[in-house]
């Protein structure tokens, strides 16, 4: 009875090694072997060109992250990375396209406000931090274009700003 129940763990146990294994090497081909990024690879399979990017600074709140504007399948967006982080204190956040590439240093403390026709609104903010991705309409020319800034319509405040540059 003890060799029959012997028998039997040793026959799961080879079964479950063999599993393993199996397991192991079919995981090998789907390892990354060069330099890029896991993030690089998916951005290459899905054929997403970034187009330009800045990273943040503040003006009437603090306000920090990064930002990507970025081409897919013939549509421009606007992205915001994980990195992305500002205050909750005001009404009516929006997203905005500026024309000017210094858009702190082109208005007035303490609200920063923007002046009519510098501007473009994409869409409402989605959160306060984190990843998000907020469509550029096609008839918006990128090129007019030198800045992504969180906005407060209500108060005409610029809570931050970020200089879009080539990638």
């Amino acid at each position: 009875m003890k060799l029959r129940k012997f028998l039997f763990l040793s026959l799961i146990s080879l079964v479950v090694v063999a599993c393993t294994r199996e397991s192991i090497s079919a995981n090998k081909p789907v390892a990354i072997t060069s330099q890029a990024t896991p993030t690089t690879q998916v951005v290459q399979s899905e054929n997403i060109n970034v187009v330009s990017s800045g990273t943040f600074v503040s003006g009437e709140h603090k306000t920090e992250g990064k930002v990507n504007i970025i081409s897919k399948k013939g549509k421009s967006f606007l992205e915001l990375d994980k990195s992305f982080k500002t205050s909750n204190m005001g009404p009516d956040l929006v997203v905005i396209l500026h024309r000017s590439d210094n858009v702190i240093a082109s208005t007035n403390p303490p609200a920063y406000p923007l002046k009519k026709g510098d501007y473009v609104v994409l869409a409402p903010l989605k959160k306060f931090s984190g990843n998000q991705s907020y469509e550029i309409p096609n008839n918006i020319n990128l090129a007019n274009y030198k800045s992504a800034a969180i906005w407060c319509r209500k108060f005409n405040a610029t809570f931050g700003a970020a200089k879009l540059g080539s990638s």
